[in-house]
């Protein structure tokens, strides 16, 4: 099964109404639910599809933890919704965490990321997707270059929703 992460702005209402009824969770995904926050229905998203674990590597230097707010990929935030959780997670922020995430990443440079990617390590430590051997670069992929891309579109989509005023979900699955 895929393992893929959409990123979605969430007003602080609509952040409270998934917190309070969880089972909407698919529906306010596929657009059926604004929880009656028409503001709601301007979100933005961002997709960054199998990326989410490389990237959670790079911010913090680890798989699965980290310090706040960088480890946001694969923790911290209030769960929403009942997911499985070998089926994925969804994870919400409230804004003010949003725009310490904002603060942060704007702090972070590609140089950093350039000095924490090593495909080996990755391999090993069995980062999702677990391809990050050299068949990536024979397809004429370069798994840094496309990590750095999208750690550049993640910085500009968190100060987005930060100046919004807005909380973040982070859905894995």
């Amino acid at each position: 099964m895929e393992m893929l992460c959409t990123l979605r702005s969430a007003t602080d209402a609509q952040r409270q109404a998934l917190l309070q009824a969880p089972g909407q969770l698919e529906s306010f995904l596929d657009d059926e639910e604004d929880f009656g926050d028409a503001r709601g229905a301007t979100f933005i998203e961002l997709d960054i599809g199998e990326a989410w674990h490389g990237l959670q590597y790079l911010l913090t230097g680890t798989p699965w933890e980290g310090t706040a707010p960088l480890d946001f990929l694969v923790r911290g935030g209030e769960d929403v919704g009942d997911i499985p959780s070998d089926e994925g997670t969804a994870r919400i922020f409230a804004p003010a965490q949003v725009k310490q995430l904002a603060d942060a990443l704007k702090t972070l440079s590609p140089a950093t990321l350039r000095q924490r990617f090593d495909p080996e390590a990755l391999q090993a430590q069995d980062i999702y997707p677990g391809t990050w051997d050299e068949e990536m670069l024979e397809d004429g992929v370069d798994p840094l270059e496309e990590l750095l891309s999208y750690f550049d579109e993640l910085r500009k989509f968190a100060a987005a929703v930060a100046r919004r005023g807005d909380a973040l979900l982070v859905h894995i699955g």
